[in-house]
């Protein structure tokens, strides 16, 4: 099955691996479009869409990220119906970006459910998807002139690979995903990252954020993916905490640029590992 260019990204997600992919693909093993993928920590799924295996499970615990991937499969023309109707005005903007917070909220379709996410992702201040500890959506509106709200091309062309591959999305613990899978599997991890600094410390996508017990529960896990003899390779900060927990494997360092920094002297290219346990 040829690559499609218009299967891309159609949401903003920090942490977004968009710019890293050629430094990504350099390291990937051979063939492993070939081979069953894994990505329990989907998020915008960049790496995903330009690989397009042929087969591959993807999962977050993001419940309404997963739903807009489902939607966008299941039924792309109601949703590019729907997205018709947002506005570019902050009072509109607010409007949507309050119903988290109402009892009608659980009533919303699917659609708009979908619908009101990429709204919010495209029109937001610097396309950040955050939540607070409630799970509410709060990041401020964005002020942009002509948000791309409604991108069809890639929308359809995303639902046909979606639909042609076969391409199973979960919203479970990324653990569960990873049980009893095949050992030919190639697995690719991009958790949230350890803070190099408390100001770094952005984990605002999941409700509750990740600390130190859960960078080693993953760890854990990669330990048991490697007994198994199953292929992964997992992005990181470049802290000193990962360097230390993944010193059995292969490290790699890689520049990246990033935006997500409340002390903007902190922003632009910073370092980040790349670990896996292949040659």
């Amino acid at each position: 099955m040829a690559k499609n260019k218009l299967v891309a990204p159609f949401l903003k997600w920090v942490g977004g691996k968009r710019q890293l992919i050629p430094e990504i693909k350099k390291i990937l093993p051979k063939g492993v479009v070939s081979h069953p993928y894994y990505e329990p920590f989907i998020g915008g799924g960049a790496l995903f869409f330009d690989l397009q295996p042929k087969c591959a499970i993807i999962n977050d615990c993001n419940e309404e990220l997963i739903n807009v991937y489902k939607v966008i499969r299941d039924n792309p023309d109601e949703l590019i119906e729907d997205l018709r109707k947002h506005k570019n005005t902050a009072e509109y903007f607010y409007e949507i970006r309050s119903m988290d917070r109402q009892p009608f909220f659980n009533n919303l379709s699917k659609i708009e459910r979908a619908s009101r996410i990429i709204y919010l992702n495209k029109t937001c201040y610097n396309g950040l998807y955050r939540v607070n500890n409630a799970g509410e959506f709060n990041s401020p509106f964005g002020k942009y002139k002509n948000p791309n709200i409604i991108n069809e091309p890639v929308i359809k062309a995303v639902s046909k690979y979606l639909k042609s591959a076969k391409v199973q999305i979960f919203n479970a613990d990324y653990q569960e995903i990873l049980k009893d899978i095949p050992t030919n599997s190639f697995v690719y991890l991009d958790p949230p990252y350890h803070p190099i600094s408390e100001s770094s410390n952005f984990t605002g996508y999941v409700q509750g954020g990740w600390d130190e017990k859960d960078q080693l529960r993953l760890r854990d896990v990669c330990n048991i993916l490697n007994s198994k003899g199953i292929k992964f390779l997992l992005s990181n900060s470049a802290s000193e905490f990962i360097k230390e927990i993944y010193s059995n494997y292969t490290i790699h360092t890689v520049q990246a640029s990033r935006a997500v920094n409340s002390d903007s002297s902190k922003r632009g290219q910073v370092n980040e590992f790349l670990i896996k346990n292949y040659e």
